[in-house]
């Protein structure tokens, strides 16, 4: 954690589906972080009773990925085997299953021979039933509902300087200090990080770090377009209105939710992530569709980036992408996606540069 490599490592572990009258698209990359922390979970069809019920994850290690993974594997069945969650109480049921797998784990010598370094990870999930949309969030990432092009609902960042968050701090005896619990940790909630779960005399949700999720219900919608469930390497550089209306603006040009994944993903990495990076993209049967109008309109911009880059490489002295896309961002280019700007056509940007330079490296500098 906080170390970085040369350049990103920007091969994508992809997967989709669908089910119960959603799509689902995930894309997860490494990015420049010296290690992959992320995991996820996406299900369209749970069975054994919940049939038209799905369930979607993304979980944010940090400090190694062993405990990512682990709960990426067992944090569904955690929460539907309780019996909470099983008489129909489906909060509650949420809520304990999160607490369960966070006092299971202390116990496992797989995760790693001293329980208190085996770090931890954030989480947010959600349960889509036919009616409802039960959220959970545990960290830094974030769930944003979208209807019309506009985040209509998103999670709460649990932060250390949150005053809540702060005031539990400080009854545990630590402190915030640079943002950051003990000056260590960047999010005041998680499952894992049992170094900061030792306070005698405090509850399991009194500790310096919670496992305790936040829990909300939204009522489904015709007008919902899609859920979007992303880790804060997202959400560093884009806002939930950025994410919201590029991912609405894709949709009329695509219904491939595994490329819009991907989209989002590489235009974060473009305008600066340094973090892993997951995403998964649930659409509803309101989201968008292509229309041939968008599309016309996409290739018409296309074609124009390329027309400008061509221009600039040759009437300027352009030695890399970075300078031709700073170059082309002066040219206030009309019609770019929202959310992603220019930063998103850098594909093209590259393309065109190493077509005139097939020689030269271009690569995502370091920011």
């Amino acid at each position: 954690m906080g170390a970085f490599l040369d350049k990103p490592r920007t091969n994508k572990h992809n997967d989709s589906g669908e089910g119960n009258k959603l799509l689902f698209g995930v894309s997860s990359m490494q990015g420049w972080r010296c290690e992959m922390e992320d995991a996820y979970y996406a299900r369209a069809g749970l069975g054994n009773g919940l049939d038209d019920w799905s369930f979607f994850a993304v979980f944010d290690g940090h400090a190694g990925y062993k405990v990512s993974e682990h709960c990426a594997k067992h944090l569904l069945d955690s929460i539907v085997s309780t019996k909470e969650f099983q008489s129909g109480n489906h909060v509650k049921g949420i809520r304990k299953g999160f607490l369960d797998i966070d006092e299971d784990m202390r116990t496992l010598p797989e995760l790693n021979e001293n329980a208190a370094k085996c770090g931890g990870t954030t989480v947010v999930c959600a349960f889509v039933s036919p009616t409802q949309v039960f959220i959970a969030n545990c960290g830094d990432s974030r769930a944003v509902l979208c209807r019309q092009g506009a985040p209509v609902f998103a999670t709460q960042d649990h932060k250390p300087i949150l005053p809540e968050e702060k005031e539990r701090i400080h009854n545990a005896g630590g402190s915030v200090m640079i943002k950051r619990v003990n000056g260590t940790l960047a999010v005041s909630r998680a499952l894992g990080d049992y170094d900061f779960k030792n306070v005698e005399n405090k509850g399991q949700c009194e500790q310096l770090v919670s496992p305790e999720p936040e829990i909300f219900c939204q009522p489904r919608q015709d007008t919902d377009e899609f859920l979007v469930l992303a880790c804060d390497g997202i959400w560093d550089v884009m806002s939930n209105e950025d994410v919201c209306s590029f991912v609405h603006s894709r949709l009329k040009i695509s219904s491939d939710l595994v490329n819009i994944a991907n989209e989002v993903v590489d235009t974060c990495l473009h305008k600066g992530s340094r973090d892993n990076m997951s995403i998964i993209i649930i659409a509803f049967p309101g989201a968008p569709k292509p229309t041939e109008e968008a599309l016309a309109s996409d290739r018409r911009l296309d074609k124009q980036i390329e027309k400008i880059a061509r221009e600039e490489i040759e009437s300027n002295d352009i030695t890399c992408c970075g300078e031709l896309l700073e170059a082309l961002q002066s040219k206030n280019i009309e019609g770019l996606p929202p959310g992603g700007g220019l930063h998103s056509k850098y594909h093209i940007i590259e393309r065109i540069f190493k077509e005139m330079f097939p020689e030269d490296q271009c690569e995502t500098a370091p920011h």
